[in-house]
Formats: C-alpha cells, sequence, structure tokens
C-alpha cells in the first residue's frame, strides 16, 4: 500500500471523526458535547470533499455543523437545561466501552480487507449536483417531502414539550 496524500487525508479526518465521537460519548458536559459533535460533522465533510463530493460537504457543513447545532444550542437554552455533568462513569466501565469499540473497529476492517469490489465506469465526477437534483426531485420525491414534514413536526413537537415545562414551572 503507498501512502499518498489522499489516504493521509483520509486517515486524518477519520481520526479527528472518531475521536470527536468518541469525546461526545464521555464528555459530560452538552456543551463541549455539542463542540464535539461539529469537529464530527465538518470532518465527515472533509470525506466527502475527498470522494469528490463537494456539494454533499457544503450542505454537510451548512445543514449539521451549522442549523442541526444550532437547533440543539437552542433545546439546551429553552429547556434551561443546567451544565452540571453526570457522575463520571467507573473504570470498568471505560474499559468495557473501549473494548467494544476496538471489537467493532476490528470486525469492520476484516470484514472490508479483503473485499474484491468490481470496478463499474461511473460519471460521479461529472455534474454530481445536477445528479443528486435529478434523483432526488424524480425518483425521491415523497421521502423527501414526507422528511420535511417529520423534521416540521419534531420542531414544533419540541417547542410544545418547552412551553408545557415553563408553564408548569410557573404554576410551582
Amino acid at each position: 500500500m503507498s501512502l499518498s496524500g489522499e489516504l493521509l487525508a483520509f486517515v486524518s479526518l477519520s481520526l479527528v471523526a472518531i475521536i470527536g465521537g468518541m469525546l461526545l460519548i464521555n464528555l459530560s458536559k452538552v456543551v463541549h458535547m455539542v463542540i464535539a459533535l461539529v469537529f464530527t460533522f465538518i470532518s465527515i465533510a472533509g470525506i466527502y470533499v475527498i470522494l469528490s463530493a463537494e456539494f454533499v460537504a457544503v450542505v454537510q457543513i451548512l445543514i449539521y455543523s451549522g442549523a442541526i447545532t444550532i437547533i440543539m444550542l437552542f433545546g439546551i437554552m429553552l429547556t434551561r437545561h443546567n451544565d452540571s455533568g453526570e457522575p463520571k462513569a467507573s473504570a470498568a466501565r471505560r474499559i468495557f466501552t473501549f473494548l467494544g469499540i476496538a471489537g467493532f473497529a476490528a470486525a469492520v476492517y476484516f470484514g472490508i480487507y479483503n473485499l474484491d469490489i468490481p470496478v463499474q465506469p461511473s460519471a460521479l465526477h461529472e455534474s454530481n449536483t445536477e445528479q443528486i437534483g435529478l434523483a432526488l426531485y424524480s425518483k425521491y420525491v415523497i421521502p423527501f417531502e414526507v422528511t420535511s414534514v417529520l423534521l416540521l413536526v419534531g420542531l414544533v413537537g419540541a417547542i410544545i414539550l418547552a412551553k408545557k415545562d415553563e408553564q408548569e414551572g410557573d404554576r410551582s
């Protein structure tokens, strides 16, 4: 295996994504968890750039790193979440978690190491934004619209729950 810049960038971005995910699980303060999640989202956007999916990378940064993160922070503020953390996990739990992650990584590695996928010609690099638009608004238009309605229902439900908690707090 030769060491190329693309491989080095992929490994670096993958490590940032994995470390961000592990920090998300192990940090105790919610705002710090959101920051770790942002690092994970941005590194995944970098992997999309390596895969020549620039449009998807920009959408990843705009939607996930921007909008979803802001919605999470608003949710934290609306629910008046105190920033005190949970008690620290025991050493045995941390070791068990690490072994589980290492076992999963080994299973994935050995599962794809000798995988022989035949090479098929594709035109992914040519007008990939147009291809995404055509597929999204022709073949996948119903799931796209259902997803937008589902997100709207989730947002309205979150607002209703936050207002209900606020009204119950006023009665106390």
